[in-house]
């Protein structure tokens, strides 16, 4: 059930772009009487006005946006530089804030807890730290998704930095075992790769 350090293989979708121009219109003339709107340069004056106020509040909700961590995007530059986070533009705003609510969790002294509370920031699942005092190391047992979690380059850096140094570790993975796959059958799993049928299921 559980492989040490083998990688599978986890496709994730990609963010769309989305399309905010009616978000940035604010329609004015609901606040007027009709008989004022009737007007054609009054209209004309409420459409550009709406426009201005329409972008006015879009501008001050991506603002307050910035102020939390899971709702930021562009102001995690100034979220890095706070916690002393090196910003690295090739990563995703997702990778990034995972980056950044690990340090907040890696605060303190090191235990059990913060170590399992700081990858499962990163796994997005449940995470078991076992320990073996006597041999100076512990295990990392992701238990909540199976397969790799991804940015795991970003989770060893930070474990890096709030683990004791004298101390060594280890991961283990969850994989899908073949008694999980009884109810499955030939046809159901054929379009699939191995790499697929062992963390989808």
């Amino acid at each position: 059930m559980y492989a040490e350090n083998q990688y599978g293989t986890i496709q994730y979708s990609t963010g769309s772009s989305e399309n905010h121009e009616e978000q940035k219109y604010e329609d004015l003339m609901k606040l007027v009487p009709n008989v004022i709107t009737e007007l054609e340069e009054m209209k004309a004056l409420y459409v550009s006005q709406g426009h201005e106020v329409g972008n006015i509040i879009y501008e001050l909700g991506e603002m307050i946006k910035q102020c939390f961590l899971m709702s930021a995007t562009w102001g995690l530059e100034r979220w890095e530089k706070i916690l002393g986070v090196e910003t690295d533009m090739f990563l995703t705003y997702e990778q990034r804030r995972e980056i950044l609510v690990a340090k907040i969790c890696g605060q303190g002294t090191t235990t059990c807890k913060m170590i399992e509370e700081t990858a499962a920031a990163f796994s997005g699942g449940e995470v078991e730290v076992i320990e073996d005092n006597i041999n100076y190391c512990f295990t990392i047992r992701f238990i909540g998704i199976k397969g790799i979690p991804r940015n795991m380059n970003g989770f060893i850096n930070m474990l890096e930095e709030i683990k004791p140094a004298h101390m060594a570790y280890e991961f283990q993975y969850r994989y899908t075992i073949w008694n999980e796959l009884i109810s499955y059958d030939w046809n159901s799993l054929s379009s699939r790769s191995w790499d697929d049928v062992r963390v989808l299921f």
